[in-house]
């Protein structure tokens, strides 16, 4: 493959790990509007399962060179953030 193409599947790769990561986001966010219970099973069980399969995608792409390890872990680590944040803001209004 040409260095051009292997950028441009690198793009690519990202560019969807991102969208996908993006969609998790928009849960949380929805999440932290309504301040719904976090603990509510099925909420967990989405969330859990859509961040799982996220890091299967990016430990996917890890491995086939299309994204670098540290960015992996940055699009993850935000999400946790966002649902850390979620969190607290869920426990701040229950007190």
């Amino acid at each position: 493959m040409t260095s051009e193409t292997v950028t441009n599947h690198q793009e690519k790769a990202y560019a969807l790990l991102k969208a996908d990561a993006d969609k998790i986001l928009k849960l949380i966010k929805v999440q932290m509007d309504h301040l719904t219970m976090p603990q509510c099973p099925l909420y967990e069980e989405v969330l859990d399962t859509q961040m799982f399969g996220l890091s299967r995608e990016i430990d996917f792409a890890v491995r086939l060179g299309l994204v670098e390890e540290a960015m992996g872990k940055e699009i993850l680590g935000e999400l946790e953030r966002e649902l850390s944040a979620l969190h607290e803001a869920f426990t701040k209004n229950n007190k």
